[in-house]
């Protein structure tokens, strides 16, 4: 009978694995590219690296696009597991728990390569037109300074083209983000600009786990142990070159 009773366990305990391992966590960002689009390869840049690293703790997952505000209530009320792309902020622990940092968002000004401009502090850009898209929050102290000379724009590439004809003297956007709009704009227009070596503010990376989730704990404990081994043994890094990054 023992013998029975330890078959009787054994086959439960293979069930249950089994049906976690074919629970499929469910992702959810905004578009947000090149981190987060549903039309780039496996979903972007971030929801790649979320999704590999899960994989690798032992959750299998599936990705959804929607915009940001339903993306984070979601989340809050349990109809998603992850939140690929949240940047940290105490409100949102009220919704779910951070991973640590698995990417660094950098905003960096552009200008054009001929331009002697140089960039420590904000008062030294008074003079300067400086291309923002309409609507966009770079920093509290950007955002808050009168005395820049903020010239509203649509998007990132009417900004940096209006940069490279010489129209403004400076942009600025995420340094990934620039880059992947950059690499579509024609040569003379990547050829004619480059970054600024300061960033204006640096930003951490994080997923953010539903409380709903009865293993949100052993989910982000899982996700940072392989982003950990995944930046040790290099496929971190493979995955992105593969995004052009």
């Amino acid at each position: 009978m023992p013998r029975l009773h330890r078959a009787f366990a054994l086959i439960g305990l293979l069930l249950l694995t089994q049906n976690a391992a074919a629970e499929k966590l469910r992702l959810v960002a905004d578009n947000w590219p090149p981190f987060t689009d549903a039309t780039l390869i496996n979903g972007g840049l971030a929801t790649d690296i979320v999704s590999t690293a899960l994989a690798r703790a032992g959750y299998a997952s599936e990705f959804e696009q929607v915009p940001w505000a339903r993306a984070l209530l979601g989340v809050g009320e349990g109809r998603y597991d992850v939140l690929v792309n949240a940047w940290y902020n105490d409100e949102r622990t009220q919704l779910g728990q951070f991973s640590a940092e698995y990417l660094l968002n950098r905003v960096r000004f552009i200008k054009r390569r001929d331009a002697p401009i140089e960039y420590n502090n904000l008062q030294q850009l008074h003079t300067y037109p400086i291309a923002v898209v309409r609507g966009y929050a770079y920093s509290p102290e950007f955002d808050d300074d009168a005395a820049l000379q903020k010239i509203p724009v649509h998007n990132f590439a009417m900004a940096v083209r209006m940069l490279a004809a010489d129209r403004v003297q400076l942009t600025l956007e995420d340094e990934f983000v620039a880059r992947y709009y950059l690499s579509r704009e024609s040569v003379k227009v990547r050829n004619s600009v480059e970054f600024l070596p300061k960033p204006l503010s640096e930003n951490s990376l994080h997923i953010l786990v539903s409380l709903k989730n009865p293993r949100h704990q052993q989910i982000v404990a899982g996700f940072d142990r392989e982003i950990a081994a995944m930046k040790a043994d290099g496929s971190y890094e493979r995955l992105m070159k593969q995004h052009g990054m």
